[in-house]
């Protein structure tokens, strides 16, 4: 008798272990969306940097190449994995997704609209990915998700509708049009990596979607090489190599980390903080000043990610699915 109370009560624990690892706050997860939060918001001033002297298909070729070279070291231990046809779908779809169809998108999109705005369409994604995986991949949405990510959005539409415009939002339509469809395919994208992270390491899959963006990017970048015009210079080229190492690799690794732990619905409502730490970090490297509304905007932001991320009470019930 003892052995079989040792057994169940064993279970038992185990159950308990798991239901309060549910309902319970990932704080290794939390700070690596952060943390990548952090990463991809500089990539605005990087950006707007880079292709300011270089061409925007050419730093995204520069940018999938660099980072790619980090990764060859591993290319003898990713042979060893094995591939069925599903998984090469969804590989396939990631890669299209991301790093593809985004960047193309996005590296146009801050041609003609500013940071601000770009952010506002930023977060939309949240909302975007929440209704794609409870589709999907059958994710619950839970009342206190859809108020804090309500929330956040309000506040990031009301932080970059209060920011200053700058001289590079010469189509603020067509800027923000590209900027929805690069949201569009950012929610596919940690969608089909919510598939895949079941099976393969962050590490694989960050690799395959530079090697992948590398050889996308490389027509695009010998076309415009051809034709445009570049003024080669320093700060450019180290914002390029910046973007390929920190934010590309860096970013996106800790992001597919962090989608391994969390659900896509609850990852993508970190988007939010894209805005404000750009607020943020432009007033540190650029010298802009954020205004009352702004920080107000910011602190109405941080509080819609802290609502969406509270543990599920077990009373609560999901809006859908």
């Amino acid at each position: 008798m003892c052995v079989f109370y040792q057994i169940y009560d064993t279970i038992s624990l185990k159950k308990d272990l798991s239901k309060m690892k549910k309902n319970s706050v990932d704080f290794v997860a939390v700070m690596a969306l952060v943390t990548a939060m952090l990463v991809w918001a500089s990539s605005f001033i990087a950006m707007k940097s880079a292709i300011a002297s270089y061409g925007p298909m050419s730093v995204m070729f520069a940018r999938m190449f660099i980072a790619s070279l980090c990764f060859l070291y591993f290319i003898k231990s990713f042979r060893r994995l094995n591939f069925t046809k599903e998984d090469i779908k969804y590989i396939a779809l990631m890669i299209i997704f991301e790093p593809c169809l985004y960047f193309l998108f996005e590296s146009n999109a801050l041609k003609y609209t500013s940071a601000a705005q770009a952010g506002m369409i930023t977060s939309m994604m949240p909302l975007i990915t929440a209704i794609g995986a409870a589709i999907i991949l059958k994710e619950s949405i839970t009342r206190r998700l859809v108020v804090g990510a309500v929330l956040a959005v309000g506040g990031a539409i009301w932080l970059s509708l209060s920011a200053n415009q700058n001289e590079y939002a010469s189509n603020p339509l067509l800027g923000n049009t590209l900027e929805f469809l690069a949201m569009v395919v950012a929610a596919g994208y940690a969608i089909s990596i919510r598939h895949l992270i079941k099976k393969f390491s962050p590490l694989f899959l960050t690799a395959i979607q530079f090697f992948g963006g590398t050889i996308f990017f490389l027509p695009f970048g010998l076309y415009e090489f051809d034709y445009a015009t570049f003024d080669f210079n320093l700060e450019a080229t180290l914002w390029t190599i910046y973007l390929g190492v920190v934010v590309t690799l860096g970013g996106n690794g800790l992001f597919n980390f962090a989608l391994g732990r969390v659900e896509a619905s609850k990852a993508s409502v970190y988007v939010n903080l894209i805005p404000v730490f750009a607020v943020v970090l432009s007033y540190l490297i650029l010298g802009e000043k954020m205004t009352f509304e702004g920080a107000i905007a910011s602190v109405i932001i941080l509080t819609g990610v802290a609502i969406s991320q509270f543990p599920k009470g077990t009373s609560k019930k999901a809006v859908s699915n």
